[in-house]
């Protein structure tokens, strides 16, 4: 195996382990008893989107791991790695411990990382870059959607 292809493996691993927060703390009935907010995607949509994001996000990763000098990978992957854990998180808050609020919360920090993580990208690849923009769209959707549950149902949150 070449060292690229091995790379581009680990940060797929890495990647599909943060996704694992979302099957291991599914929606469940919980979530579709809540009062949901306008333009609120079919539930079969959600694990079609995130799987193509995070597929992207690892091209992303290992785009720049490819590209950065050698000395600076660490930086430049830092912010990746930091937006990667407030998601994997999130499934945790929101919908194993209904904390919608908290929920809200780590999703404005992941908001900010992964800009933060676009900023940081930006120096050493343009397409990682452009690979992460949908990323930062469906977080900011999905920060629309969480506050909305939020607000709809306050006495459950």
């Amino acid at each position: 195996m070449n060292r690229s292809f091995a790379i581009f493996l680990g940060w797929l691993l890495l990647v599909a382990l943060a996704a694992s927060s979302g099957i291991l703390a599914p929606p469940g009935p919980w979530y579709a008893a809540l009062t949901k907010p306008p333009l609120t995607p079919p539930d079969w949509l959600f694990p079609v989107a995130w799987t193509l994001l995070y597929l992207l996000m690892a091209v992303a990763a290992w785009r720049v791991t490819l590209v950065a000098p050698p000395g600076q990978r660490r930086r430049a992957l830092t912010p990746f790695v930091a937006q990667l854990l407030a998601n994997a998180l999130w499934s945790w808050l929101f919908f194993a411990a209904h904390w919608m609020l908290v929920g809200l919360l780590d999703l404005l920090l992941m908001w900010g990382l992964i800009v933060w993580t676009l900023v940081t990208f930006s120096r050493y690849s343009r397409l990682a870059v452009l690979l992460l923009l949908p990323y930062l769209v469906w977080v900011s959707f999905a920060g629309y959607l969480n506050a909305g549950l939020l607000v709809l149902n306050f006495s459950t949150g």
